[in-house]
């Protein structure tokens, strides 16, 4: 039964990246928008997360970035057909580029890319792959068939994928061999190696790995975004320059400084941050849990 799921999930993406992508862009939303009017734990927490960041909203409000919300997150996962499946230069005619360093750099220092997890955060990662060599780390998923087609989708243009909680060692070594590596912190993934930090006023556990990685690795950390454009036209990734004066010596006030930058960020277009994520699954002793 696993293996005809998976068989299925297959002809379904490969189906998808065929299609012209505005197509596939507006089906993806349209289900966004059927899904989000029934019941469901992901709109829960969604609207938690909606309710604890924004508080000056009204409901009608938080309701409304949920929708829109939903549409973007489900338009993302039904794109995987495209991100998955679709060819090199499909994907690169979809995603835009504005780079603050050159790309070219052979002299370029050791470099962290530093993303956050917009709905697009794949497809900026993926086009990269495409034009330069890069590690990326990865979550691995709790069904193994589609962590590993997953795996094996996304570094099929040369990335090389590493599984979170690989040894600090190994990144290291790639960054000192001159292979960037991209990775984000921006999900709650446990106290060990982190630290509780505003997250637009709400205390998050946030990771303090970029920091470490980018101290022992001698890294600078260069951030990335990558935005949804509108009227189904793809979408943009931007590369900023590198954070000045950073990694410091302090792990609490660099992820202080990374939650900030990352607010910057999300006020720009809040209906693309990944809310559907438990952002504040842990919380500081004595304080209640939220969802």
């Amino acid at each position: 039964m696993k293996r005809l799921r998976l068989a299925l999930i297959v002809a379904l993406l490969r189906t998808l990246a065929v299609l012209p992508y505005p197509l596939v862009a507006r089906l993806g939303a349209a289900v966004g928008a059927l899904l989000y009017a029934l019941p469901s734990r992901r709109k829960h927490i969604v609207l938690v997360n909606l309710r604890l960041c924004f508080p000056e909203m009204t409901d009608s409000e938080h309701q409304n970035l949920a929708r829109e919300h939903f549409r973007h997150v489900i338009r993302s996962y039904v794109e995987r057909g495209v991100q998955w499946f679709g060819s090199a230069q499909k994907i690169r005619d979809i995603v835009q580029v504005d780079s603050a360093i050159d790309l070219d750099d052979e002299a370029a220092p050791p470099t962290i890319f530093m993303g956050f997890h917009f709905v697009g955060i794949e497809v900026g990662c993926m086009l990269y792959s495409t034009r330069l060599p890069v590690a990326s780390l990865y979550t691995r998923m709790s069904s193994t068939a589609l962590c590993e087609l997953a795996k094996r989708q996304r570094g099929r243009f040369g990335a090389e994928m590493i599984e979170r909680g690989t040894s600090a060692k190994k990144i290291i070594g790639l960054l000192r061999s001159g292979k960037p590596v991209m990775l984000a912190a921006d999900m709650d993934q446990g106290v060990e190696n982190s630290v509780f930090v505003p997250f637009f006023g709400v205390p998050a556990c946030t990771l303090t790995a970029i920091s470490r990685l980018a101290r022992l690795g001698r890294a600078r950390v260069v951030p990335f975004v990558t935005e949804v454009l509108p009227d189904y036209q793809g979408y943009k990734l931007t590369i900023f320059e590198p954070l000045a004066d950073f990694p410091s010596q302090d792990d609490e006030v660099d992820a202080r400084r990374m939650n900030a930058f990352l607010e910057e960020q999300v006020a720009k277009f809040p209906e693309q941050y990944y809310w559907v994520h438990r952002r504040f699954k842990h919380r500081p002793p004595g304080m209640a849990p939220v969802y």
